[in-house]
């Protein structure tokens, strides 16, 4: 386990494990590095680094400023740690909210990276996520913003374990549990005092999300994300069907699109032998002309 210098004031734990070209993994929300487990085992050929975000896992977490969790903030975070560890342009690959990170470090630094692998949720939603089918799907959106969740959470080991709960069940494709001990983990983690506001603190920092994917619009196809993208795109996650994936290309202009059957939200658990294929494939992949990722950093 490794800690970096800090950014902002926060410094990130993580694992590095392997050897041969760089990867770093980037979990999601409500969790930590922990679910890559399953991933990193499958790619021994690769240099692997998986770090907690801020606020979550092992990494700093005590912040009085709510947008030192968002999108940006995070991303500048992970660009000190590839930077700091001289990784050479390493494969990034998000899932969940490690996604949104992911791709503001391929607007902001795509020089600094080799290929992105994302799974939901990503651009062209739109205003179907305000459908009669979606919009339940996504209280939680508003709720985590309210300091009334964050005293109903706080020190709370059994209301933490009930609310990240729901998701882990509820979030999943059929049949899949998390690991023996993985809930247990998780709840040890974010039930201590103080760390309720920092779990919540992505949503806390993104108040207007859900304004920005109703009203967002794609760019310029010049201004497109450059960098080579596969999306890995389950087909029985509640929040993200697979009908949303049809906006992509008016948003990556080097797209790879692949549909994974049977599988939930949690697509590094519930599919780890896929989503390492697709790192590992990834890496084959060669970015586009340093004119073009030029272009897209002003994305």
């Amino acid at each position: 386990m490794g800690l970096t210098s800090a950014i902002d004031g926060f410094r990130l734990c993580y694992d590095r494990v392997g050897a041969g070209v760089a990867a770093v993994l980037l979990h999601g929300w409500p969790g930590d590095r922990s679910e890559y487990r399953g991933v990193l085992a499958r790619l021994p050929a690769m240099d692997v680094v998986v770090p907690d975000l801020r606020g979550l896992g092992a990494s700093d977490w005590r912040s009085s400023d709510p947008t030192s969790y968002g999108a940006d903030a995070q991303a500048r975070s992970v660009i000190g740690l590839i930077e700091e560890l001289g990784l050479d342009r390493p494969v990034v690959a998000g899932h969940d909210i490690g996604s949104r990170i992911a791709v503001a470090i391929a607007r902001l630094r795509p020089d600094l990276i080799r290929a992105l692998v994302l799974t939901p949720p990503l651009p062209g939603m739109g205003e179907r996520i305000l459908g009669p089918q979606a919009a339940p799907e996504f209280w939680y959106l508003s709720f985590n913003q309210l300091p009334f969740a964050v005293q109903l959470l706080d020190g709370r080991p059994d209301a933490i374990r009930a609310f990240l709960g729901h998701f882990w069940t509820h979030w999943a494709g059929p049949g899949f549990t998390p690991p023996d001990g993985h809930l247990d983990h998780l709840v040890s983690v974010y039930s201590q005092p103080g760390r309720a506001a920092a779990l919540l603190g992505w949503y806390r920092a993104t108040a207007d999300a859900l304004a920005r994917v109703v009203t967002e619009q794609p760019p310029p196809p010049a201004e497109r994300i450059g960098v080579p993208t596969t999306v890995l795109w389950p087909d029985r996650d509640p929040l993200f069907p697979p009908a949303w994936s049809d906006q992509l290309d008016q948003y990556f202009a080097d797209l790879q699109l692949q549909n994974l059957r049977g599988i939930g939200h949690f697509v590094p658990m519930e599919a780890p032998d896929e989503f390492a294929d697709a790192v590992a494939a990834a890496d084959a992949r060669q970015t586009a002309a340093p004119r073009d990722l030029s272009r897209a950093r002003h994305a």
